[in-house]
């Protein structure tokens, strides 16, 4: 009765991109492509994104000596803040980025905490806060455009992360991650991802490992330029940074 039928498999923990029919004797079934599996793509995509750090890392030299200038007068601390976070096969490292905090954190957090109960509702449900008190001035312009985590690229360098990939975690997001969290350990986290170009922190937790997941079910290197080409506007738009 209908011209076109759209039948929608029992199959909601496997790659939705790539998939195509094949004819088995008569029987439709459907071949399932594992790209994380194929070693030549895994390594393009190494080469591919330490050249791209190493190039990014020369360019960057100017603005980062302007960015660690503006910390040091913004307020008292150290310029740099390295934070351990939780990367492929499970292994910790720790993150680095521009400090956009002040130094006392917890004691600034829990003041903030003791007058504004619903901010640690907030903080729960969310690990973030939009009105952060602990973000000095400096700090704010650097989360607005993402140049915080410039110096990521020397954990790209590194190898304990990749350019693109799922959000790096911290232990206490674990529980968070349920089951996903055994499919976040088979890739190095991203400074950019999936998550990133599709609203940052506007959208949900639930969502953000959901976009993670999928990625890593669904990579690519297609995937990853098509992240890449679209985090340019979502770091000059500024929208859901905080």
């Amino acid at each position: 009765r209908f011209l076109r039928v759209s039948v929608v498999p029992d199959l909601f923990q496997v790659p939705s991109l790539w998939v195509s029919p094949r004819d088995l004797q008569g029987i439709l079934v459907l071949d399932i492509r594992r790209n994380l599996l194929d070693r030549r793509m895994r390594a393009a995509k190494r080469l591919v994104e330490t050249l791209l750090a190493l190039a990014l890392c020369v360019a960057a030299i100017p603005l980062a000596l302007a960015i660690a200038a503006a910390i040091k007068l913004d307020s008292p601390g150290p310029v740099f803040f390295g934070h351990e976070r939780i990367g492929q096969g499970g292994r910790k490292f720790r993150a680095w980025k521009f400090r956009t905090m002040v130094v006392d954190t917890e004691a600034v957090l829990q003041r903030h905490f003791a007058e504004h109960p619903e901010s640690r509702r907030e903080w729960e449900r969310e690990r973030k806060l939009k009105d952060d008190p602990r973000i000095t001035r400096t700090g704010h312009l650097l989360r607005r455009f993402s140049l915080d985590e410039l110096p990521q690229l020397w954990n790209v360098l590194r190898g304990e992360m990749s350019l693109v990939g799922p959000r790096p975690v911290v232990a206490d997001e674990v529980p968070k991650y349920g089951e996903a969290f055994e499919l976040y350990t088979r890739v190095r986290p991203g400074l950019t991802g999936l998550w990133q170009v599709s609203g940052r922190n506007d959208i949900t937790y639930a969502e953000r490992i959901e976009l993670d997941s999928y990625y890593i079910r669904n990579w690519s290197p297609w995937l990853d330029t098509y992240i890449l080409a679209r985090t340019a506007g979502a770091v000059l738009s500024g929208k859901g940074a905080y």
